[in-house]
Order: structure tokens, then C-alpha cells, then sequence
């Protein structure tokens, strides 16, 4: 069988010329098979396909985690890119597949909240079977439904081909406010909801610790200096120079910032 190169044409949906991209965000780990089974489901329906891991050490079932992720991720990609969230708890459940549009590029996955930190959106309730797997396992949508919808995307089927435009789609809480922790990653570093636009410049207080001093780079602290820093996400974080802040905070996410 002869296999073509799929290309897209650049149009109201934001796609590209050249090799589609579908990137995988999951809570899967890599121990298991379910990575590997995502990525062949999606070759099956089209082999002309980058595939891109962004993580798959979401810790299981944590959306909220899944969410500051995939916001963190996805504005490095080119338009047209094809994104696949799964961190899926209600799999098997009434909760509904969907795909988000937003910021010329699509996501794929539970209506869970998991989406809720893309912003102006249009989200598509997916019913049209036709795409899935045959007989989809009530434990692996992420292979049976979201992989082949994504698939058959990055072929040129338009969103609205798989089902009705909603409006009632799942929400998480604002990202917005309260002030708080809204991710710790790996170094420890504690990741606030703070912008540039809602600093207010002052110190700042976590868990009793107050943080005054603000650094450009992590080497212009003193060894064992509370500081904080404008991370690559974009949001104020607090850090230590040579350890875990999280861990000298005793901080958790969803701990309260606030301005002192």
C-alpha cells in the first residue's frame, strides 16, 4: 500500500504546511505498554505523524497537575499542533471525550478541567464513532478514542465533523485567585499564580517565611537563599539556591501567597 505524505494548508484552523505534530501528555509513567499502544494507535491512522512526548510523569490522576503542564507546554509548539491530555480518572465514565480548539491548535481528551487553563477556546463534544477504535476498552480511551480522533485531525477532518460545539465544558478552579502554589516542580522550586501584571512588588509570605529578595538567575543568590524568580512558565516561583524550597517552606500545592 502506498503511503502519502499528509500536508495541510494554512487556514481558519491554523494548520501548516508539513508533517502534522501530536504530542502526548499522560499520567501513563513508562513502565507499561499504554505509551507505546498511543503512539501505534496513532500510526495506524496515519504514519506521516510527529509524535512528541511532553511528559508522562503527570502523578496519576492529578488533573490539576496535567493542566499547569500542558499551559506551560503547548505555546512552544508550531500551529496546527495536535495535543493529547490524558489524565483521566472517570475513563469508562459518562464524562465526555472532547476536542479544544484555541491559540490555532487542538486538544484532545477528557472533559475533565484538564483544558481549563487554555483560554478562549471552542471545545466539540466527540460523538462520532466512526473515528474511534473498533470495540474501545472502557479502561484505555487513550489508545481507543482520543489517539484515532487525533490521528484522523491531523489528516484534515475539521473539528466539527466529530460532533456538536459545547459551551458546558469542565472547569477547575480559576487559575487566577486566590494567590497560591499552584505547582512544585522536581528542584523544589514552588511555582506561584503570581504574573508580571499582578505583582505588586513587595515581600511575600508562605507557610510564616517571609521572601523578600527578587534575583534575575538562580546564581545571583547566596547558597541557602529563600528568593524569588520569574520561571520560564511565566509566573513568579520561589526557589533556593543549592535545594528544595518546597522543602525548606514546608509547602504544598494550593499553600496560600500572599503580599506582606
Amino acid at each position: 500500500m502506498k503511503t502519502e505524505r499528509v500536508r495541510h494548508e494554512t487556514g481558519s484552523e491554523g494548520r501548516l504546511p508539513g508533517l502534522p505534530v501530536i504530542t502526548l501528555l499522560t499520567d501513563f509513567g513508562t513502565a507499561d505498554y499504554f505509551v507505546g499502544a498511543v503512539k501505534g494507535a496513532i500510526l495506524s491512522v496515519n504514519s506521516n505523524v510527529c509524535i512528541v512526548d511532553i511528559t508522562h510523569e503527570i502523578p496519576a490522576q492529578d488533573i490539576e497537575a496535567g493542566a499547569f503542564m500542558l499551559l506551560a507546554a503547548y505555546k512552544t509548539f508550531p500551529r496546527g499542533t495536535i495535543h493529547i491530555g490524558v489524565v483521566d480518572p472517570g475513563v469508562g465514565s459518562a464524562r465526555r471525550p472532547i476536542i479544544v480548539t484555541a491559540n490555532d491548535q487542538f486538544f484532545v481528551g477528557p472533559d475533565n478541567g484538564i483544558f481549563s487553563y487554555i483560554s478562549a477556546h471552542r471545545t466539540f463534544h466527540v460523538t462520532a464513532t466512526e473515528y474511534f477504535r473498533p470495540d474501545p476498552s472502557s479502561t484505555f480511551h487513550g489508545r481507543d478514542i482520543f489517539a484515532p480522533v487525533a490521528a484522523a485531525l491531523s489528516t484534515g477532518v475539521a473539528p466539527e465533523q466529530f460532533g456538536a460545539e459545547i459551551n458546558d465544558d469542565v472547569r477547575l478552579p480559576s487559575l487566577e485567585t486566590p494567590l497560591r502554589i499552584i505547582h512544585i516542580d522536581r528542584f523544589g522550586n514552588c511555582v506561584t499564580n503570581i504574573r508580571r501584571e499582578t505583582f505588586e512588588g513587595n515581600s511575600l509570605k508562605i507557610n510564616g517565611k517571609t521572601i523578600s529578595a527578587v534575583r534575575n538567575f538562580y546564581g545571583e543568590a547566596s547558597a541557602g537563599e529563600l528568593f524569588a524568580i520569574w520561571g520560564s512558565a511565566g509566573f513568579l516561583e520561589i526557589s533556593i539556591n543549592g535545594g528544595s524550597a518546597a522543602q525548606i517552606l514546608g509547602a504544598k500545592r494550593g499553600d496560600s501567597v500572599s503580599f506582606t
